[in-house]
Formats: structure tokens, C-alpha cells, sequence
């Protein structure tokens, strides 16, 4: 459910859909720069590849999907019916 006000144009207020990153595990080449970023320790490496261990204690910064220079983090901000997006990014 998206809900909008009329006073506050070009932001909704989304609930989530569950998982709000995902891995493309042909994408990942298991640099660990998304281990070294998160404070929450929301990664592991496992058979060489960046692995979710769990987003609990997920801040929801975005820096993981921002360092990951092959693209292989999706982050689907915001999760769990929390926050906002706007039309600006």
C-alpha cells in the first residue's frame, strides 16, 4: 500500500515487501567491499561470494549497493513499511 498527501507532492510512503537487498550472485566476484562498509554486519563470504547473514541490524544507509563496483547489490529502499520515496532520488 502506497499512501501520498496532497500537501507534500512527489513523496510516498511505501510498506515494504520483504527482502530489500538482494545479491546477483553471477555478478558478485567477492571483493568483501560490502563486508568492510556495513557496520551492521549484514554480509558473509561463503564459496567466495557475497552472502546476506542478515539484515536485522540493517541500518538501510545504501552504502553496500554504493560500493559494490559490479553492481551485484540491489537495494530496494525502504524496507518493512518504514519511510519514503520521492520523485528526486
Amino acid at each position: 500500500m502506497v499512501k501520498t498527501f496532497q500537501d507534500i507532492p512527489g513523496v510516498e510512503w511505501v510498506e515494504g515487501t520483504g527482502n530489500f537487498i538482494t545479491i546477483d550472485e553471477e555478478k558478485c566476484t567477492g571483493c568483501g567491499n560490502c563486508l568492510k562498509v556495513c557496520l551492521a554486519g549484514c554480509y558473509e563470504i561463503v564459496n567466495k561470494k557475497a552472502r546476506i547473514r542478515s539484515t536485522e541490524k540493517c541500518m538501510e544507509c545504501g552504502a553496500c549497493w554504493y560500493v559494490c563496483e559490479d553492481g551485484a547489490i540491489d537495494f530496494s529502499w525502504p524496507a518493512g513499511g518504514t519511510g519514503f520515496r520521492t520523485n528526486w532520488g
